[in-house]
């Protein structure tokens, strides 16, 4: 069980992570832009081969679908946070480790659940 104490610490880091992560997507994108928008403008140059533009979007896509995967998990752990339930996995309802939690304070699962759902998406 963690100590009302370290489940504030924890929702502090997540809502850092959470606004520096927003920030950092805001700044990238040059404010309310799509990065398929700004891709296009740093890689569209009469120069650039269609294979170089291509690879330029597929890559500001990929950047793209992690930042808004991790807003999720920030956003899921911060849920998680509200409902009493952060710090047991989803999976199995053990106590997730506190070295993990430290290490990722988003983490949904206990280590052994999160091999197996890797496992499971290979």
């Amino acid at each position: 069980m963690i100590h009302q104490h370290d489940l504030q610490a924890y929702r502090q880091q997540l809502q850092a992570l959470r606004s520096a992560l927003l920030a950092q997507i805001t700044e990238q994108r040059g404010g309310v832009r799509s990065r398929a928008d700004v891709a296009a403008d740093h890689f569209m140059h009469a120069e650039d081969s269609r294979a170089q533009v291509a690879s330029a979007r597929d890559l500001e896509f990929a950047i793209g679908e992690h930042e808004t995967a991790t807003l999720a998990e920030l956003d899921s752990a911060l849920l998680r946070l509200d409902a009493g339930t952060y710090g047991a996995c989803l999976d199995c309802a053990s106590a997730i480790p506190e070295a993990r939690l430290k290490a990722l304070p988003a983490a949904p699962r206990c280590l052994d659940c999160q091999e197996k759902t890797e496992h499971l998406r290979r």
